[in-house]
């Protein structure tokens, strides 16, 4: 440990952030984040990383008030603030020491205290430093790739060593930061020091994402987490702009709302999604994919209108298996051709009461003639009900046996050729635009893979089965 903490207080870090900056919006999700820095602060987590929107106060919370709070609990300990510039970064050290000169802050920390104009004498206060007078504590700034020499560290918060995605998309960039972190962060720290890692994501392998893949990470759903980190392992928490994952106790929002809706509510991140689906993953989501890994991108081909010879109507479904799977059926046309035009789209986490009644219907609107049903997880009993409503449809119902990975990667260059979506798709279907075109190569990289699925599966049903004559064996209800 740095020191022995001299201010006693059993103030939280959500009524300290209160009594200093009584302008601060509170939010449940920021009553989770402070909940989760002041258990960081307290020592409970040595090793943190969060991943959180832009615009979401993730710089207030983890830059400007927990360094203050942290140096009230402990006057002894020594602390450094990292960005991508040391101007940001000096900026971050001023608002910190301007919050520790304040009334409200002598009232709670009497005992943590800075040289005011040039006293007392002999202690350093600059925009790069500042010293707690009387104790051993401190808090340095610096820019990536800046100098720490002869600063030994208790706590390092690194926020945002990305300017922007240009920096990020560089991998001389980097690799520089990598560097910087290995040779400079690391080489400052002791047994005891704690790293807070605090960014909006940019790239798969950012700091973060590096970080992931070389040292033990636990996911971090709820508070008992903390008790249950191994020593050297990394606590990791994201908080998604828009709801998608299933809900946890730090975060129970349902499916598809808004973080801090007051601030930026799901109507208006619906349509930065729309604009880049890529990179809203990315910075808003957290689940970064570089470009030049995805399996589709935005390389899929849209009509206007469909052709005239229309030779069939079809459907494939995959039902959804329990947990964060999606139901996924498309509904499509084939030309004489064998062009394949997606015409309808059921993509739903609803129960299958309700997903039979929308797939049901959408049948009936695009005059599906012949759907085909993945028996899997429920499959064959959903089948049945879809027969049971649509006599009239030929109702196929078959099980997937083939290794899901290799198929979709096989056939990923036939569904590109082959499929093409209506003009506006990406507005009518926004998530299943955002999984398609966010894809990765990298097969496990993937939390849904439901919609590359079907859409392997309608080219391994129409264009690979029927150019080599066999047929897989389907079962007719």
């Amino acid at each position: 440990m740095s020191g022995t903490k001299s201010n006693d207080t059993a103030t939280s870090f959500i009524d300290f952030s209160r009594e200093v900056y009584p302008f601060l919006e509170f939010t449940p999700f920021h009553a989770t984040y402070y909940r989760v820095l002041e258990a960081f602060a307290e020592g409970r987590i040595r090793k943190l990383i969060v991943s959180v929107p832009p615009q979401h106060g993730k710089s207030v919370g983890a830059t400007t008030l927990l360094p203050a709070y942290m140096l009230g609990l402990d006057p002894d300990m020594r602390i450094a603030i990292a960005s991508y510039s040391g101007t940001l970064a000096s900026k971050f050290n001023r608002r910190v020491q301007r919050i520790i000169e304040s009334r409200e802050y002598e009232a709670l920390f009497p005992e943590t205290t800075i040289k005011r104009g040039t006293k007392p004498l002999g202690y350093i206060r600059t925009s790069d430093e500042v010293e707690i007078i009387g104790r051993k504590g401190e808090l340095i700034s610096v820019g990536r790739e800046g100098s720490l020499t002869g600063n030994r560290v208790d706590c390092f918060i690194l926020d945002d060593l990305y300017k922007d995605a240009m920096e990020a998309q560089s991998p001389v960039v980097r690799d520089n930061c990598w560097d910087w972190y290995t040779s400079v962060v690391r080489t400052r720290m002791h047994n005891n020091s704690r790293e807070l890692v605090v960014f909006t994501r940019w790239h798969e392998e950012d700091l973060i994402g590096q970080l992931m893949r070389t040292e033990p990470c636990r996911v971090m759903r709820s508070m008992e987490d903390i008790d249950a980190v191994q020593r050297g392992e990394w606590l990791y928490l994201n908080f998604e702009a828009l709801k998608a994952s299933p809900p946890t106790p730090l975060d129970p929002r349902a499916e598809g709302e808004a973080l801090w809706p007051e601030q930026q509510n799901a109507e208006l991140l619906l349509a930065k999604r729309r604009l880049d689906p890529v990179r809203f993953e990315a910075m808003y989501q957290g689940h970064p994919a570089s470009r030049e890994g995805l399996l589709y991108g935005d390389n899929f081909r849209e009509y206007d209108t469909l052709p005239r010879d229309i030779v069939a109507r079809a459907s494939y479904t995959d039902t959804a298996d329990v947990g964060d799977d999606y139901l996924c059926s498309i509904a499509y046309a084939i030309d004489t051709d064998g062009v394949i035009y997606v015409t309808d789209v059921v993509y739903s986490r609803e129960s299958m009461e309700h997903t039979e009644r929308l797939v049901a219907s959408m049948f009936m609107a695009n005059d599906t003639r012949r759907a085909y049903v993945e028996s899997n997880n429920g499959g064959r009993g959903f089948a049945r009900a879809l027969q049971r409503q649509l006599p009239a449809v030929r109702v196929e119902w078959f099980h997937q046996s083939g290794n899901k990975e290799a198929r979709i990667l096989s056939n990923s260059a036939t569904v590109l050729h082959t499929i093409r979506f209506p003009r506006g798709w990406n507005l009518r279907w926004p998530e299943l635009y955002a999984h398609l075109t966010t894809y990765r190569r990298l097969f496990r990289a993937n939390r849904h893979d439901d919609a590359a699925d079907v859409l392997t599966g309608i080219v391994e049903k129409e264009v690979t089965a029927s150019s080599s004559g066999r047929w897989q064996r389907a079962k007719f209800l």
